[in-house]
């Protein structure tokens, strides 16, 4: 099969495509053979990032119930690495703050296949939304 038959590298350009531990392999580093297939950890989180994504877990849930009623599936983030909009649906984003909380880092995932951007909202949204809710009552 042609390389042009195949679908596109969801990970092209990704720094953090998980491929990448298998090009060590390749080389014969005996360091990357010993340590393929063990857990990779990411950087310990101090307490004060912990409590960070832990209040964030705690808002996502609020915005999520505040949201998800009136079509809201999730939030948009502009990326800095690659310049683009993701969309990050509400279950996979709170997976993707848990992860973070148990291992220090988020994994690359795969992005949302073509998403409507009239159904996600930023951050900054969700929270003035849930202030203005908040302060209505």
């Amino acid at each position: 099969m042609s390389p042009e038959a195949l679908p596109p590298d969801p990970f092209a350009g990704d720094p953090d495509d998980p491929a990448r531990s298998l090009e060590a392999l390749d080389d014969g580093d005996d360091d990357a053979l010993n340590g393929f297939g063990a857990e990779d950890e990411g950087s310990e989180l101090t307490e004060a990032e912990r409590g960070e994504i832990l209040a964030d877990l705690a808002d996502l849930a609020v915005y999520q119930a505040l949201l998800s009623g009136r079509g809201v599936r999730g939030v948009v983030v502009d990326c800095m690495d690659c310049g683009e909009q993701h969309f990050h649906e509400w279950n996979l984003l709170r997976a993707s703050l848990q992860q973070l909380l148990d291992e220090g880092r988020m994994r690359p995932h795969e992005p949302a296949f073509d998403p409507d951007p009239a159904h996600y909202v930023t951050w900054e949204y969700c929270r003035g939304y849930a202030d203005a809710t908040i302060a209505e009552d």
